[in-house]
């Protein structure tokens, strides 16, 4: 087994881990044995450049396939920390929910620096998201936005059911929507777990929907071919992040 690179060698030499895995999209590697390198230089304005959006989404299935096979990466994050104090060159930005089950940097086995991220429940968006968003995107060079809706999602189970709570009951009339935009063909309830889960699935396509009509900025970036929007849907059960 190999050993983990020393730290004293030039940032140049280390193995980079985005830059990597884009090389094995690019070449359609997609199975390969658990890493024993630690990745601990930061990603640089460079390597980020040099992805397009669709080098950054496939980098993110690959990411999760480890995350599902338990090969993750040996992330270094001492040293990432370190590496990004003078700039931070994310590729994407992400939104999802606040479950605690559905850390998405976890999920795609990314490290410090790799991605911006918002999370609410619900995965819905607003004004405050969409600026986030919007930074990300048209002043740090993001290219990807990515919605992760996911399974037995609780906000979904209680817009459905029309839950009331606090300024909860308005966060859920947002979701709402979603329910008549639903096709389905069975009890149409929050105990229905496949429902629920449609309803996620759809709330996902809404919240892109939303984007696009909601923020000139990156729908215009998003014409121009320079970001790309994507949902995904993780699968609490097998750990799958599936993309829309």
């Amino acid at each position: 087994m190999s050993k983990p690179l020393p730290p004293e060698l030039p940032r140049r030499t280390l193995l980079k881990r985005t830059a990597a895995v884009s090389v094995l999209a690019m070449t359609g590697i997609t199975g390969f044995s658990t890493p024993t390198v630690t990745f601990s230089a930061a990603i640089s304005r460079e390597q980020r450049d040099q992805m397009t959006p669709n080098d950054i989404i496939e980098s993110f299935k690959q990411g999760n396939m480890r995350f599902r096979e338990g090969k993750i990466l040996q992330h270094d994050y001492i040293a990432q920390k370190l590496a990004s104090r003078g700039g931070q060159y994310p590729t994407a930005v992400i939104l999802s929910c606040i479950d605690s089950r559905v850390p998405a940097e976890i999920l795609l086995d990314l490290g410090i620096g790799e991605t911006f991220n918002c999370r609410v429940a619900g995965n819905i968006q607003n004004d405050d998201i969409l600026g986030s968003m919007e930074f990300a995107c048209g002043v740090a060079g993001a290219k990807v936005v990515l919605i992760m809706g996911h399974t037995a999602c609780g906000a979904v189970r209680g817009a459905i059911d029309n839950a009331q709570l606090g300024n909860l009951t308005g966060l859920l009339n947002k979701i709402k929507p979603a329910i008549d935009k639903t096709a389905y063909e069975g009890e149409r309830s929050g105990k229905n777990e496949g429902f629920v889960d449609a309803v996620a699935r759809s709330n996902v396509e809404m919240t892109i929907s939303h984007i696009r009509q909601n923020s000139p900025v990156l729908k215009k970036l998003e014409d121009e071919g320079k970001i790309k929007l994507v949902g995904s849907m993780y699968h609490l059960e097998g750990g799958m992040v599936e993309f829309l």
